[in-house]
């Protein structure tokens, strides 16, 4: 279940990668589309009059944050409880906590653009968030195998009691 916790937590941040992407790419299309005289008001988003290559992108952007990533997250939440790292369950709670943040202000950023900015500074937080929940997965299982191999004594399981 450790590999589960570490593969999830590393699927969540490899979203937030391509979540940047692809907005980027839906940005660059878009101004390409006003620079050669294509339109943008609300006529033409109501008519689905705006066609250019790239808007596909803002659609993969929709349903990636509105969907897989918080589909993703949840899984990581629940993985974490089996996965027995010191750690895990808050690492996904926190991770889950950001996409939750993250998805609010990408719905409201539409009413009030200055969460815009909030936006993108919360996918930060939520990239570092995943990679250090990937990384403690790793870390721990690097630390057990090093001990392994040095001949570290094992930790004991029952009382132990010292005779005088």
């Amino acid at each position: 279940m450790k590999l589960v916790y570490k593969v999830l937590a590393s699927l969540v941040a490899a979203e937030v990668a391509v979540q940047a992407m692809v907005v980027v790419l839906g940005d660059a299309g878009l101004f390409k589309y006003v620079e050669q005289g294509g339109v943008i008001d609300k006529a033409a988003a109501e008519s689905g009059g705006i066609d250019f290559p790239e808007f596909f992108a803002f659609v993969v952007h929709g349903v990636n944050g509105m969907m897989v990533i918080p589909s993703i997250a949840l899984f990581l939440l629940v993985s974490s409880f089996f996965a027995k790292l010191p750690g895990a369950v808050k690492g996904a709670a926190l991770v889950v906590l950001l996409v939750a943040v993250q998805v609010s202000l990408g719905l409201l950023g539409h009413q009030i653009p200055a969460l815009g900015a909030l936006h993108g500074l919360n996918a930060l937080l939520l990239f570092s968030a995943a990679v250090h929940a990937a990384r403690r997965g790793r870390e721990v299982a690097v630390g057990a195998a090093v001990g392994a191999a040095v001949g570290a004594p094992a930790q004991p399981h029952g009382r132990v009691e010292t005779v005088a």
